[in-house]
């Protein structure tokens, strides 16, 4: 088993009880609902903020084949994540600039696009706490270690998460295919900026694009689907490093 997990009931309590680490999610066994400990394995995760969903029992012995987890386990994080609130007091009066990821599902491509937002110098990556990928070892793994060089920021809602960035004088791009605006049009070089990328298959929620500043794309030269999210997050952080470059230099 990966060392960001947690499993069995007494374990996961005493780690809920010491409060010092930083839980992703705890999945919790559709026959397990009605158990002493379980009830209040979710009320400490309630009382934290914590995510919990019930799974089919199956899900969980995929990851734990052995049968110790007894009906539960805690996904861990190997970072600590920053409150938004903090991360924008702490980078007001700066050049800065964040990745918001709607619902990306595969570790790799959050992996992939830390690695790219640290190369670009960005400096911050929000993530929703219940859809998409949280950071655990594949994401870890992926990035090259990128992931201890950024501010991961956990948020329930990425509508809140906006609104508040657009309080505090960022503008919202959304990378969209359907998109009139081509991504190099966009002057980056002005401005504190929030990149949305969507999930792989559904593209970015309709709340988020009604929310956004400017919707860009990337022409493609055939009718091909589209770019990988990691590739395609690349290509446009990339271009403002260009743009800040010319202007800087």
């Amino acid at each position: 088993m990966e060392n960001n997990f947690i499993y069995g009931k007494n374990a996961i309590i005493e780690a809920l009880e010491a409060n010092n680490r930083e839980f992703n999610k705890i999945l919790i066994a559709n026959n397990a609902r009605a158990d002493i400990k379980i009830e209040k394995i979710k009320q400490l995760a309630s009382n934290l903020g914590i995510v919990f969903q019930f799974v089919a029992p199956q899900k969980l012995n995929q990851i734990e084949p052995d049968g110790r987890h007894q009906g539960v386990i805690a996904q861990i994080s190997p970072v600590k994540y920053v409150e938004l609130e903090d991360f924008i007091e702490q980078n007001q009066n700066k050049e800065t600039s964040v990745v918001i990821l709607d619902g990306v599902e595969d570790s790799h491509n959050v992996g992939a696009i830390i690695r790219s937002c640290v190369c670009a110098g960005i400096k911050g990556i929000i993530l929703p706490s219940r859809r998409g990928v949280l950071i655990n070892s594949t994401v870890e793994k992926t990035s090259a270690g990128a992931i201890n060089h950024i501010s991961i920021i956990k948020v329930n809602s990425l509508v809140n998460a906006v609104q508040k960035l657009k309080e505090n004088d960022y503008w919202v791009i959304a990378s969209d295919h359907h998109a009139k605006d081509n991504y190099y049009e966009i002057d980056y070089t002005n401005m504190n900026f929030a990149l949305i990328m969507g999930a792989e298959h559904s593209g970015i929620s309709k709340s988020l694009l009604k929310l956004s500043d400017f919707q860009v794309k990337i022409p493609m030269l055939t009718k091909f689907n589209s770019l990988n999210v990691s590739n395609a997050a690349a290509i446009i952080l990339f271009e403002s490093v260009k743009q800040r470059g010319k202007k800087n230099g």
